[in-house]
This record gives C-alpha cells, structure tokens and sequence, in this order.
C-alpha cells in the first residue's frame, strides 16, 4: 500500500510553510553566529526550524570540514576531496558553544573516508572539549557509520554524549539510489553496537516522500527497535537542489500522526514525526 500523499505541486504545500524566526534568544544567537563567523548546520543548511530551536537553547554544528567523502543522493554538501583535519577544532567549538551559550548541542560531519579513523578521534576529543568548558551543556552525536569498524565506534561511546545518533536516512529498497556508499544492514548493526557497548541513549532518522511505501516505513521502524533505538525522527526530505533526488511526493500531517502513533506502540521511547522534524528538531528532549 503506497504511502498517503499527495504529487508534489508547483509548490510547497501550506504545512510546509515556516515563520521567519523571531524572539529575544534567537537575535541573540543569530548577533553571535554572525559576529564570531560560527559554524551552525542551522545557518549554513537554512533549517526551517532554526527560531524554535535557537529559541530553547539548541543549536547543531558540523565538525570535520564541510566537504564528503561520500556522495548521497539526497545531501547538500558538497562532495570531493576532504582538506586535512584541523586539530584546533574541538576547542574551536567548545568555544563557540560556550560563548552561545548552548544548553543542548548536537555534533555532527561529514564522512571522512579518507582517514585511517574515520575522523572519531576528532570527535571524542570535541566532546571532550565541550565537556570541559560547559560541563552543563547536554550533547547529541550525530556520527557517520565509520564504516562499521568497531574501535572507532567505541570512541564515541566511551566519551558518554548523552544520546549517540546514526540515521537510516531512508528505508532499505531505496538505500543503494539515495545513500549510494552506505549499507542499510550496517548501519542497523552500528546502532545495535552502540546500545550493546552501554550507549545512554541510541537515535535515529529516516525522511520521506523519496517513493518509498507504508510498509517498507514500518518495516524500518520495526527493525530499529529491533536494534534497540530509543528514538525515531521522521521527516520530510526536500530537494536541496536540482541536481539531487527529486520529490516524488509530499507526506500529508495525518500519515506522519499515523507513523508516530505506531512507533510509541513499536516501544520507542520518543517519536518525533511531522514535516519539518529534523534529525536534531526538538532534541534537547530526547536526553529525558
């Protein structure tokens, strides 16, 4: 049975339609990010949800440079050949964070193939920086797969994040056209890794409106919790340009209801389903 939605129109449907952020917190962290030349996934990728999540202290960075190695059919970021690793990073943005004053950060990068460690030493020592200058701050870890190599998993896990995220992206028929390099059993068993090593709390995303069908959604569902995921985000994808995978159908509100409905039955312990959820949308939640 074929997802309900609706082809997609000339334009974007009305619950897609966003508010220009506003509000006190928001100026304040916008005056920040402009004044400091800081590097937010919120600014550079044009979240819609950038106000509302600025508004509640959350805001997502993206470490390791900002080209991939990797070539996903549905990511904007460039891809090509990764510049050498800057070392002073983790306290760059330990820096930044503290000077935002960030009550929930989300970390995340781009694949960093070309590494001997995937680029997780860069990410324990982040961690560890942030740790150290704002021993308050909660952190999210939104991670690459690292190929699956274990060592390098185990990076993350020992620094403690208070969630350690890994998306799906998609469901498993659709995995070789949109994620191209990635491997739909291998990120499963990366997730199931990460719980089984003492991970706090295990994540992960998935979009829509990419082709795929009702069933093949809930068969994913069913197999992240089957790999012991805490938390399920789920979205709808957008095209970031033309030269990406194209929509092939907008998901209406009431079917994203009917996914979250079935995820908390599926025994996640929160859901977040809606148009504009994105991995990091509402996350300083997914910690409680």
């Amino acid at each position: 049975m074929a997802v309900e939605s609706v082809i997609p129109p000339a334009g974007k449907p009305k619950w897609l339609r966003v508010k220009l952020p506003t509000g006190k917190k928001y100026t304040q962290l916008r005056g920040l990010v402009d004044k400091y030349e800081l590097n937010t996934i919120c600014t550079s990728g044009s979240c819609p949800n950038m106000g509302e999540c600025w508004g509640e202290g959350t805001a997502t960075f993206m470490i390791l440079g900002n080209i991939c190695t990797r070539s996903c059919g549905f990511c904007g970021v460039q891809t090509g050949r990764p510049s050498s690793v800057d070392w002073a990073e983790p306290e760059k943005v330990a820096r930044s964070i503290k000077l935002m004053e960030i009550k929930h950060a989300v970390i995340t990068s781009v694949d960093r193939d070309d590494l001997k460690d995937m680029g997780s030493i860069i990410w324990a020592e982040t961690v560890k920086a942030i740790r150290r200058t704002s021993p308050k701050t909660t952190l999210e870890t939104l991670i690459p797969d690292f190929q699956g190599i274990e060592r390098h998993l185990d990076r993350i896990v020992e620094v403690a994040p208070e969630v350690i995220s890994h998306n799906m992206e998609t469901v498993k028929r659709l995995t070789r056209e949109v994620r191209i390099q990635a491997k739909y059993e291998r990120s499963l068993e990366v997730l199931r890794y990460l719980h089984d090593q003492g991970a706090n709390r295990t994540k992960s995303g998935i979009m829509l409106g990419l082709g795929e069908l009702e069933e093949e959604v809930l068969e994913t569902m069913e197999d992240l919790r089957n790999a012991k995921v805490d938390v399920v985000t789920i979205g709808q994808y957008l095209q970031p340009s033309k030269k990406h995978l194209p929509v092939q159908k907008f998901i209406l509100p009431e079917q994203f209801k009917k996914y979250e409905e079935a995820g908390y039955k599926m025994g996640f312990r929160h859901v977040e389903s809606g148009a504009l959820v994105r991995s990091s949308y509402k996350a300083h939640k997914h910690i409680n």
